[in-house]
């Protein structure tokens, strides 16, 4: 039997969500692999969907789908294009832009031009720069990964292990993917712990180069 809730958690990042039961009922939990193909949910949607109970685990929604897109096709309206046009629209209207994105990425670059300094100058070894590269790159490939994984409840990443790529070298690859697959970018905890490994890494290095300048040995 088909029941009919609002969505009031959406984590895109992770994939799932929470429906708001009965009054006086759990909340019901659903995944993003059991809503509707080309549907996007958002918090304050009025969703339809099936009730199962998995032993232990509480209620679990499936064939989850927005309630506008269910009614459409057995009662007729008289202009149904501007509803479909909206439903379209709400989604890109939650992704603000990253105010840190172009910053970094000039950092980024300054960056790279002292550790192609570094290198030219026997400071450091003339591989460097490109596994500096290569490392960004990987970085940026292992958030896709981790982005498709949610999207389709697959094994994640732990954060831990991307937070370890930005403090070997790859934060500027991770602040790329963060804002271009919309992935960990909104979670507070997660930011913060990605500067931490910004600073000590820039720290490190350049301890390390202040180091050799001043004859310290190493």
């Amino acid at each position: 039997m088909n029941k009919t809730g609002k969505v009031i958690r959406w984590e895109a990042d992770r994939g799932f969500g929470f429906i708001a039961g009965a009054a006086g009922t759990q909340d019901v939990f659903f995944h993003v692999k059991d809503v509707q193909r080309g549907w996007t949910p958002q918090v304050g949607h009025v969703v339809t969907y099936e009730l199962v109970h998995v032993g232990g685990k509480g209620p679990r929604a499936v064939a989850v789908q927005g309630a506008a897109s269910r009614s459409a096709g057995r009662v007729p309206t008289s202009n149904p294009a501007p509803t479909r046009s909206r439903a379209r629209v709400e989604p890109r209207a939650s992704a603000p832009r990253d105010p840190w994105l172009r910053p970094i990425l000039l950092v980024a670059l300054l960056w790279a031009a002292v550790l192609g300094w570094a290198s030219a100058t026997h400071r450091l070894p003339a591989w460097v720069v490109p596994a500096w590269l290569g490392l960004n790159l990987w970085t940026f490939v292992v958030y896709w990964r981790d982005k498709w994984a949610a999207q389709r409840g697959q094994w994640r990443t732990p954060e831990s292990s991307l937070h370890v790529w930005s403090l070997l070298g790859g934060w500027p690859g991770a602040r790329i993917a963060q804002q271009t697959l919309r992935h960990k970018s909104r979670k507070e905890a997660f930011q913060t712990i990605y500067w931490v490994t910004v600073l000590a890494h820039v720290a490190g290095v350049s301890g390390l180069l202040f180091g050799q300048a001043r004859g310290w040995p190493l």
